[in-house]
Protein backbone atom coordinates (compact mmCIF):
# COMPACT_ATOMS: atom_id res chain seq x y z
CA UNK A 1 0.00 0.00 0.00
CA UNK A 2 1.13 3.52 -1.06
CA UNK A 3 0.29 6.27 1.13
CA UNK A 4 -1.26 9.43 -0.40
CA UNK A 5 0.25 11.32 2.71
CA UNK A 6 3.81 10.62 0.31
CA UNK A 7 2.69 13.62 -1.66
CA UNK A 8 2.81 15.83 0.89
CA UNK A 9 5.70 18.73 0.63
CA UNK A 10 8.94 17.53 1.96
CA UNK A 11 7.63 13.53 2.04
CA UNK A 12 10.51 11.17 1.69
CA UNK A 13 9.74 7.64 2.04
CA UNK A 14 10.41 4.95 3.66
CA UNK A 15 12.50 1.99 3.03
CA UNK A 16 12.11 -1.35 4.31
CA UNK A 17 10.06 -3.00 6.55
CA UNK A 18 7.96 0.69 6.63
CA UNK A 19 7.76 0.75 2.85
CA UNK A 20 4.58 2.53 1.82
CA UNK A 21 4.86 5.61 4.55
CA UNK A 22 6.72 8.34 4.85
CA UNK A 23 10.12 8.18 6.57
CA UNK A 24 9.78 11.89 7.63
CA UNK A 25 8.67 15.34 5.89
CA UNK A 26 11.81 16.98 5.86
CA UNK A 27 12.76 18.01 9.49
CA UNK A 28 13.21 14.63 11.81
CA UNK A 29 13.85 16.51 15.36
CA UNK A 30 10.42 18.93 14.60
CA UNK A 31 8.84 15.89 13.98
CA UNK A 32 9.87 13.79 17.02
CA UNK A 33 9.36 17.15 19.68
CA UNK A 34 6.13 17.34 17.91
CA UNK A 35 4.61 13.68 18.41
CA UNK A 36 6.49 14.19 22.46
CA UNK A 37 4.63 17.54 22.49
CA UNK A 38 1.47 15.53 21.90
CA UNK A 39 0.79 17.54 18.27
CA UNK A 40 0.97 15.87 14.85
CA UNK A 41 -0.20 12.09 13.76
CA UNK A 42 1.74 9.26 12.29
CA UNK A 43 0.67 7.73 9.08
CA UNK A 44 0.88 4.02 9.82
CA UNK A 45 -1.14 2.99 6.86
CA UNK A 46 1.18 0.51 5.49
CA UNK A 47 0.19 -1.70 8.86
CA UNK A 48 -2.03 -4.40 8.29
CA UNK A 49 -5.39 -4.75 9.34
CA UNK A 50 -7.54 -7.49 10.83
CA UNK A 51 -10.96 -7.97 12.43
CA UNK A 52 -12.78 -10.99 13.78
CA UNK A 53 -16.51 -10.95 14.37
CA UNK A 54 -18.93 -13.95 15.50
CA UNK A 55 -20.70 -14.46 19.00
CA UNK A 56 -17.46 -16.91 20.02
CA UNK A 57 -14.73 -14.06 18.57
CA UNK A 58 -13.26 -13.45 22.39
CA UNK A 59 -13.56 -16.98 23.83
CA UNK A 60 -11.92 -18.35 20.30
CA UNK A 61 -8.85 -15.93 20.44
CA UNK A 62 -8.61 -16.62 23.74
CA UNK A 63 -7.53 -19.98 22.90
CA UNK A 64 -4.83 -19.14 20.88
CA UNK A 65 -3.38 -15.82 21.70
CA UNK A 66 -0.93 -15.34 24.82
CA UNK A 67 -3.12 -12.99 26.05
CA UNK A 68 -6.69 -13.01 28.93
CA UNK A 69 -8.86 -11.86 26.45
CA UNK A 70 -11.98 -13.93 26.56
CA UNK A 71 -13.69 -11.22 28.87
CA UNK A 72 -12.46 -8.31 27.10
CA UNK A 73 -14.28 -4.89 27.43
CA UNK A 74 -15.13 -2.98 24.78
CA UNK A 75 -13.26 -0.16 24.36
CA UNK A 76 -10.01 -1.86 26.45
CA UNK A 77 -7.25 -1.79 23.65
CA UNK A 78 -4.45 -4.74 24.45
CA UNK A 79 -1.85 -6.35 22.94
CA UNK A 80 -1.09 -10.34 22.65
CA UNK A 81 0.91 -12.53 20.68
CA UNK A 82 1.01 -15.87 18.20
CA UNK A 83 3.57 -18.46 19.51
CA UNK A 84 5.33 -21.35 17.53
CA UNK A 85 4.78 -25.09 19.04
CA UNK A 86 8.38 -23.81 20.85
CA UNK A 87 7.35 -20.58 22.12
CA UNK A 88 8.65 -18.62 19.80
CA UNK A 89 7.14 -15.30 18.81
CA UNK A 90 5.68 -15.79 15.26
CA UNK A 91 2.97 -12.37 15.01
CA UNK A 92 1.82 -9.69 17.11
CA UNK A 93 -1.45 -8.24 17.42
CA UNK A 94 -2.85 -4.47 18.87
CA UNK A 95 -5.87 -4.86 19.63
CA UNK A 96 -9.37 -3.75 20.63
CA UNK A 97 -13.06 -4.83 20.55
CA UNK A 98 -15.96 -2.62 19.77
CA UNK A 99 -18.37 -4.89 21.35
CA UNK A 100 -19.19 -6.47 18.01
CA UNK A 101 -15.78 -6.98 16.00
CA UNK A 102 -12.00 -7.48 17.40
CA UNK A 103 -9.95 -4.94 15.58
CA UNK A 104 -5.93 -5.31 14.86
CA UNK A 105 -3.13 -4.43 13.30
CA UNK A 106 -0.37 -6.31 12.62
CA UNK A 107 3.02 -5.79 11.09
CA UNK A 108 2.80 -4.68 7.13
CA UNK A 109 2.85 -8.08 5.08
CA UNK A 110 2.01 -10.43 8.17
CA UNK A 111 -1.61 -10.08 7.97
CA UNK A 112 -1.87 -13.06 5.25
CA UNK A 113 0.45 -15.53 6.95
CA UNK A 114 -1.74 -14.62 10.59
CA UNK A 115 -5.20 -14.51 8.99
CA UNK A 116 -4.00 -17.99 7.13
CA UNK A 117 -3.25 -19.35 10.33
CA UNK A 118 -6.39 -18.19 11.81
CA UNK A 119 -8.71 -19.47 9.29
CA UNK A 120 -7.10 -22.83 10.43
CA UNK A 121 -8.15 -22.63 13.33
CA UNK A 122 -11.77 -21.71 13.50
CA UNK A 123 -13.18 -25.89 13.60
CA UNK A 124 -17.10 -25.33 14.55
CA UNK A 125 -16.83 -21.63 16.36
CA UNK A 126 -18.77 -18.69 15.25
CA UNK A 127 -16.65 -16.31 13.82
CA UNK A 128 -15.52 -14.28 10.88
CA UNK A 129 -11.79 -13.38 10.07
CA UNK A 130 -11.42 -10.62 7.05
CA UNK A 131 -8.31 -8.80 5.94
CA UNK A 132 -9.41 -5.07 6.30
CA UNK A 133 -6.42 -3.37 4.97
CA UNK A 134 -7.84 -2.21 1.77
CA UNK A 135 -10.74 -0.15 3.71
CA UNK A 136 -8.73 0.88 7.25
CA UNK A 137 -5.68 2.84 7.48
CA UNK A 138 -4.04 2.89 10.72
CA UNK A 139 -3.60 6.87 12.24
CA UNK A 140 -1.49 7.39 14.90
CA UNK A 141 -2.53 10.19 17.22
CA UNK A 142 0.49 10.79 20.31
CA UNK A 143 -1.02 11.11 24.18
CA UNK A 144 -1.37 14.73 24.72
CA UNK A 145 -3.84 15.05 21.10
CA UNK A 146 -6.53 17.24 20.52
CA UNK A 147 -7.63 15.76 17.63
CA UNK A 148 -11.07 14.47 17.38
CA UNK A 149 -12.00 11.23 16.32
CA UNK A 150 -14.82 11.02 13.64
CA UNK A 151 -18.44 9.33 14.47
CA UNK A 152 -17.42 5.57 13.82
CA UNK A 153 -13.70 5.67 13.63
CA UNK A 154 -12.42 1.95 15.92
CA UNK A 155 -10.14 3.42 18.59
CA UNK A 156 -7.14 1.52 20.23
CA UNK A 157 -6.30 3.83 23.20
CA UNK A 158 -3.16 2.97 24.79
CA UNK A 159 -0.13 4.86 26.90
CA UNK A 160 1.67 6.00 23.95
CA UNK A 161 -1.35 7.62 22.14
CA UNK A 162 -4.84 6.51 20.46
CA UNK A 163 -4.29 4.55 17.30
CA UNK A 164 -7.49 5.23 14.92
CA UNK A 165 -8.56 2.55 11.97
CA UNK A 166 -9.83 5.29 9.81
CA UNK A 167 -11.40 4.44 6.18
CA UNK A 168 -8.42 4.62 3.88
CA UNK A 169 -10.22 7.20 1.73
CA UNK A 170 -10.68 9.65 4.71
CA UNK A 171 -6.79 9.46 5.25
CA UNK A 172 -6.21 12.96 3.30
CA UNK A 173 -8.97 14.68 4.45
CA UNK A 174 -7.88 13.57 7.95
CA UNK A 175 -4.63 14.47 7.81
CA UNK A 176 -5.15 17.96 6.38
CA UNK A 177 -7.71 18.70 9.21
CA UNK A 178 -5.39 17.35 11.91
CA UNK A 179 -1.60 17.47 11.13
CA UNK A 180 1.13 17.74 10.60
CA UNK A 181 1.94 14.50 9.03
CA UNK A 182 4.63 13.20 10.96
CA UNK A 183 7.05 10.47 9.35
CA UNK A 184 8.10 6.83 11.00
CA UNK A 185 11.01 7.76 11.68
CA UNK A 186 10.04 10.05 14.31
CA UNK A 187 7.25 7.55 15.77
CA UNK A 188 10.28 5.02 15.92
CA UNK A 189 12.55 6.94 17.81
CA UNK A 190 9.91 8.00 20.44
CA UNK A 191 9.42 4.49 20.55
CA UNK A 192 12.79 3.34 21.06
CA UNK A 193 13.24 5.70 23.92
CA UNK A 194 10.39 3.90 25.49
CA UNK A 195 11.94 0.14 25.14
CA UNK A 196 8.88 -0.65 23.26
CA UNK A 197 10.20 -4.01 21.31
CA UNK A 198 8.50 -4.52 17.99
CA UNK A 199 8.15 -7.77 15.29
CA UNK A 200 10.68 -8.18 12.83
CA UNK A 201 12.84 -5.93 14.81
CA UNK A 202 13.57 -6.89 18.24
CA UNK A 203 12.36 -10.55 17.21
CA UNK A 204 14.04 -12.87 15.10
CA UNK A 205 12.97 -17.06 14.29
CA UNK A 206 13.89 -17.87 17.86
CA UNK A 207 13.01 -15.16 19.89
CA UNK A 208 10.77 -15.96 23.43
CA UNK A 209 8.53 -13.38 25.02
CA UNK A 210 10.75 -13.15 27.94
CA UNK A 211 13.58 -12.34 26.06
CA UNK A 212 11.99 -8.86 25.20
CA UNK A 213 10.28 -7.68 28.62
CA UNK A 214 6.61 -8.41 26.79
CA UNK A 215 6.08 -10.78 29.90
CA UNK A 216 2.66 -9.15 32.25
CA UNK A 217 2.24 -6.94 28.62
CA UNK A 218 1.47 -8.76 25.97
CA UNK A 219 1.54 -12.68 27.39
CA UNK A 220 -0.92 -13.29 30.43
CA UNK A 221 0.49 -15.78 32.88
CA UNK A 222 -2.39 -16.53 34.78
CA UNK A 223 -4.78 -18.41 31.61
CA UNK A 224 -5.82 -21.19 29.91
CA UNK A 225 -3.31 -23.23 27.27
CA UNK A 226 -2.34 -21.83 24.00
CA UNK A 227 0.39 -22.99 21.59
CA UNK A 228 3.37 -22.65 22.76
CA UNK A 229 2.75 -21.82 26.29
CA UNK A 230 4.84 -24.72 27.52
CA UNK A 231 7.63 -22.84 26.47
CA UNK A 232 6.47 -19.58 28.48
CA UNK A 233 5.81 -21.48 31.99
CA UNK A 234 9.19 -23.39 32.04
CA UNK A 235 10.94 -20.33 31.30
CA UNK A 236 9.47 -18.66 33.90
CA UNK A 237 9.29 -20.69 36.66
CA UNK A 238 12.54 -22.65 36.13
CA UNK A 239 14.73 -20.89 34.47
CA UNK A 240 15.93 -18.07 32.92
CA UNK A 241 15.72 -16.44 28.86
CA UNK A 242 19.41 -17.23 27.30
CA UNK A 243 19.41 -13.75 25.87
CA UNK A 244 17.79 -10.28 26.89
CA UNK A 245 16.88 -6.55 25.25
CA UNK A 246 18.99 -3.44 26.25
CA UNK A 247 18.71 0.23 25.76
CA UNK A 248 22.22 1.44 24.51
CA UNK A 249 23.41 5.42 24.55
CA UNK A 250 25.76 5.56 21.23
CA UNK A 251 28.78 7.77 21.31
CA UNK A 252 27.91 11.03 19.50
CA UNK A 253 30.39 11.53 17.13
CA UNK A 254 29.49 8.84 14.86
CA UNK A 255 28.50 9.80 11.78
CA UNK A 256 26.73 6.97 10.94
CA UNK A 257 23.98 4.77 12.90
CA UNK A 258 24.72 1.07 13.16
CA UNK A 259 21.87 -1.07 11.91
CA UNK A 260 19.91 -3.99 12.03
CA UNK A 261 21.68 -6.72 12.82
CA UNK A 262 25.19 -5.09 13.59
CA UNK A 263 27.25 -7.16 15.96
CA UNK A 264 27.72 -6.19 19.77
CA UNK A 265 30.83 -6.97 21.83
CA UNK A 266 32.49 -6.12 25.05
CA UNK A 267 34.50 -2.71 24.48
CA UNK A 268 37.33 -4.07 26.16
CA UNK A 269 37.96 -7.13 23.20
CA UNK A 270 37.57 -4.55 20.33
CA UNK A 271 36.17 -5.46 17.36
CA UNK A 272 37.72 -8.42 17.26
CA UNK A 273 35.95 -10.04 19.98
CA UNK A 274 33.00 -12.28 20.45
CA UNK A 275 30.33 -11.49 19.18
CA UNK A 276 27.44 -11.09 22.61
CA UNK A 277 24.29 -9.69 20.38
CA UNK A 278 23.27 -7.13 17.78
CA UNK A 279 21.54 -4.26 17.03
CA UNK A 280 17.67 -4.55 16.56
CA UNK A 281 16.70 -0.32 15.85
CA UNK A 282 18.65 2.51 16.16
CA UNK A 283 17.76 6.05 16.12
CA UNK A 284 18.38 9.23 16.06
CA UNK A 285 16.73 11.02 19.42
CA UNK A 286 15.96 14.81 19.62
CA UNK A 287 17.15 15.09 23.26
CA UNK A 288 18.71 11.66 23.87
CA UNK A 289 21.00 11.89 20.66
CA UNK A 290 22.01 8.29 19.26
CA UNK A 291 20.64 5.46 20.62
CA UNK A 292 19.19 1.87 20.38
CA UNK A 293 17.79 -1.22 21.41
CA UNK A 294 19.98 -4.37 21.15
CA UNK A 295 19.43 -8.46 22.28
CA UNK A 296 22.62 -9.37 24.05
CA UNK A 297 23.35 -12.54 25.92
CA UNK A 298 22.19 -12.75 29.27
CA UNK A 299 25.28 -13.21 30.67
CA UNK A 300 26.50 -10.08 29.54
CA UNK A 301 27.33 -8.06 32.10
CA UNK A 302 24.99 -4.90 33.07
CA UNK A 303 27.81 -2.48 33.66
CA UNK A 304 30.10 -3.30 30.55
CA UNK A 305 30.95 -1.27 28.05
CA UNK A 306 29.78 -2.13 24.59
CA UNK A 307 30.28 -1.62 20.50
CA UNK A 308 28.11 -1.79 18.37
CA UNK A 309 30.26 -2.59 15.03
CA UNK A 310 32.90 0.18 15.77
CA UNK A 311 30.78 2.48 18.10
CA UNK A 312 31.16 2.73 21.95
CA UNK A 313 27.97 2.21 23.62
CA UNK A 314 26.85 2.67 27.33
CA UNK A 315 23.49 0.36 28.11
CA UNK A 316 20.63 0.25 30.19
CA UNK A 317 19.15 -2.64 31.24
CA UNK A 318 15.64 -3.23 29.75
CA UNK A 319 15.44 -6.86 30.93
CA UNK A 320 17.12 -8.45 34.31
CA UNK A 321 19.30 -10.72 33.50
Amino acid sequence: MISPLLSLPGAVPSEGRDEGVAAHYGDLFREQRALANGTGLVDLSHRGVLTVSGPDRLSWLHLLVTQHVSDLPAGRATEALVLSAHGHIEHALYLVDDGETVWAHVEPGTQEELIAYLESMKFFYQVEVADRTDEFAVVHLPAGSIAEVPDGVVVQETAQGRDLFLPRRDLESYAAANGPAIGVLAHEALRVEAHRPRLGFETDHRTIPHEIGLIGTAVHLQKGCYRGQETVARVQNLGKPPRRLVFLHLDGSEVLLPGHGTPVRLAADGEDGRQLGFITTSARHHELGPIALALVKRNVPVDAKLLAGSTAAAQETVVEP
